[in-house]
């Protein structure tokens, strides 16, 4: 699809501090076939119809609020089982994350690597989001405190996420928002 043909929808996008299972994640966590479905049922749906925002929107906030509460089955609703995350090259280059995870294992070992270097308080603060169709591009904050030095830090994240059969199927991660748009071929 030529990039002049995409079309972008842009929404502010925040979470809850504090978050619990909703209904609808308990019954697509019971029922895995419904939740393959609705994934494809919204897929279908053109990037500006009400429907998909709000569908999108609301993936997109109750994964980071999965991630924050470190719920990774809850999270892993809206991905493919067999995805791959690729972590920001500066975590790669610093050794702090391998160059590449796969599938929910990947991910639980991504988070356990993270754990190690910032502790189990660090979570994302999303700021916006993205929908390109065929991507969803989420654009955060990431405040953490450094387990070694106690050094509060709070840094830009944003994350790529290719989608397939409405499910994620491969994501990228940065820690500049500006990389994360120019590799949609969008800008600040």
């Amino acid at each position: 699809m030529s990039r002049e043909s995409v079309e972008v929808v842009r929404k502010p996008l925040r979470v809850r501090q504090r978050s619990r299972r909703t209904l609808d994640q308990r019954i697509l966590l019971r029922f895995p076939l419904l939740n393959n479905a609705s994934a494809r049922l919204i897929e279908r749906l053109r990037p500006r119809s009400r429907l998909r925002q709000m569908l999108v929107w609301r993936s997109g906030q109750l994964a980071a609020e999965a991630f924050n509460r470190r719920d990774l089955d809850a999270f892993l609703l809206t991905y493919q089982p067999d995805y791959e995350l690729r972590p920001a090259r500066e975590w790669v280059d610093a050794g702090l994350a391998k160059p590449s995870y796969r599938g929910g294992a990947g991910l639980r070992e991504y988070v356990s690597d993270w754990s190690d270097v910032w502790g189990g308080d660090l979570y994302i603060e999303p700021l916006e989001l993205i929908d390109l169709g065929d991507r969803v591009v989420i654009l955060a904050r990431q405040p953490s405190r450094a387990q070694a030095s106690g050094v509060a830090i709070t840094a830009n994240f944003a994350t790529v996420a290719t989608v397939e059969h409405g499910k994620v199927i491969r994501q990228q991660d940065f820690l500049d928002h500006s990389k994360a748009l120019e590799a949609v071929g969008l800008r600040e």
